[in-house]
C-alpha cells in the first residue's frame, strides 16, 4: 500500500512536470495557480481534523510535562534530551549557523520526509495518520513545556516563528491527505471502492506535491533566518507575512475560474 501511495505521488509529479517545455510550464503554472489550492479547499475538513488532533495532543502533553517532566519519556523525548533542555545546555538551533546551506537542505529534506510519512500512514485506514499527528503534537507540547520550565521558551518560540507557519501548515495538509486516503479505504461511498480510492488518492497526491516547494521555502527560512541574530520583531513579522501570504494563496487562488463553486467542496 505504501508503494501504491508512493507511485501516486510520482505519477502526480510526472503529470505536472514531464511534458515538452511549453506544456510543462503550463501544467506547472496551472497546478500551483489553480489545482493545488482548489484541492486544498475541497478537502479542508481533513486538514482541519489533522490540525485538531495535533493541537489537542500538544496541549495535553504540555500540561502533563509541566506537571511531571518525566512524562516526556512517553512523548518521544528521551531522558538525556530532557535533561539537556532543563539544564539549559547550548541552544541546539544556534548550531545551524555553523553551516546554513547544509542545514537548510537537510531541514527541507527532513520536513518532506515527515510530510510524506503523515500521508503514507493513511494507508492504515487513516488510523496511522491520526497516531502520527498525535505523536508529533505530543512531542511539540513536551518540548515547549520543558523549555518553559527551563526559562527560555521565548527563545524557542522566536526561533520557530519565521518558518513555523509554513512548515506546520504543510504537515497538517499532509495529515489531511492521509486521512482523505484512509477514508476512501473505509467508506467508498456510492462508487466502486477502487474508483473512489483512485479519485481520493489523486487528490491526496496533489496535496503532497503542492507542499514540496512550500517546504523548500520553510527550510530556507529555518536554515538562514530563524537562527540568525536578528531582532525577534523581525522574525515574528516574517511569520505574519508568510502566514497571510500562504493562506491568501490557499483560500483565494483559482477561485472563480472555470466555474468553481463559491461554497467549499465536499471535504
Amino acid at each position: 500500500m505504501v508503494n501504491y501511495l508512493n507511485s501516486l505521488v510520482i505519477r502526480a509529479h510526472g503529470r505536472i512536470y514531464r511534458a515538452d517545455p511549453a506544456e510543462g510550464r503550463r501544467r506547472v503554472r496551472n497546478f500551483f495557480a489553480r489545482d493545488f489550492p482548489r484541492t486544498f479547499r475541497r478537502t479542508w475538513r481533513y486538514t482541519a481534523l489533522a490540525f485538531a488532533v495535533c493541537a489537542l495532543f500538544a496541549a495535553l502533553s504540555f500540561l502533563a510535562t509541566w506537571r511531571d517532566p518525566e512524562f516526556s519519556d512517553l512523548a518521544g523525548v528521551p531522558a538525556y534530551a530532557r535533561e539537556r533542555i532543563l539544564e539549559q545546555k547550548p541552544r541546539w538551533w544556534k548550531e545551524i549557523n555553523a553551516a546554513n546551506q547544509i542545514a537548510a537542505t537537510g531541514i527541507a529534506t527532513h520536513n518532506i520526509q515527515v510530510t510524506f510519512n503523515a500521508f503514507a500512514f493513511g494507508a492504515l485506514f487513516g488510523v496511522g495518520t491520526l497516531f502520527y499527528m498525535a505523536f508529533n503534537g505530543a512531542s511539540i507540547g513536551t518540548v515547549l513545556a520543558l523549555t518553559f520550565r527551563a526559562g527560555y521558551a521565548n527563545e524557542l518560540l522566536t526561533f520557530m516563528a519565521g518558518h513555523g507557519v509554513i512548515e506546520l501548515t504543510c504537515i497538517f495538509i499532509a495529515g489531511g491527505a492521509g486521512l482523505l486516503f484512509g477514508t476512501a479505504l473505509l467508506f467508498p461511498g456510492d462508487i466502486p471502492r477502487f474508483d473512489n480510492l483512485r479519485l481520493r488518492g489523486r487528490e491526496a497526491a496533489q496535496l503532497i506535491v503542492g507542499c514540496v516547494p512550500l517546504l523548500a521555502v520553510a527550510g530556507t527560512i529555518e536554515g538562514f533566518i530563524s537562527p540568525a541574530a536578528i531582532p525577534p520583531a523581525i522574525k515574528f513579522s516574517i511569520a505574519a507575512v508568510t502566514g497571510v501570504a500562504l493562506y491568501s494563496y490557499l483560500l483565494l487562488a483559482g477561485r472563480g475560474e472555470d466555474g468553481e463553486k463559491g461554497k467549499w467542496g465536499r471535504g
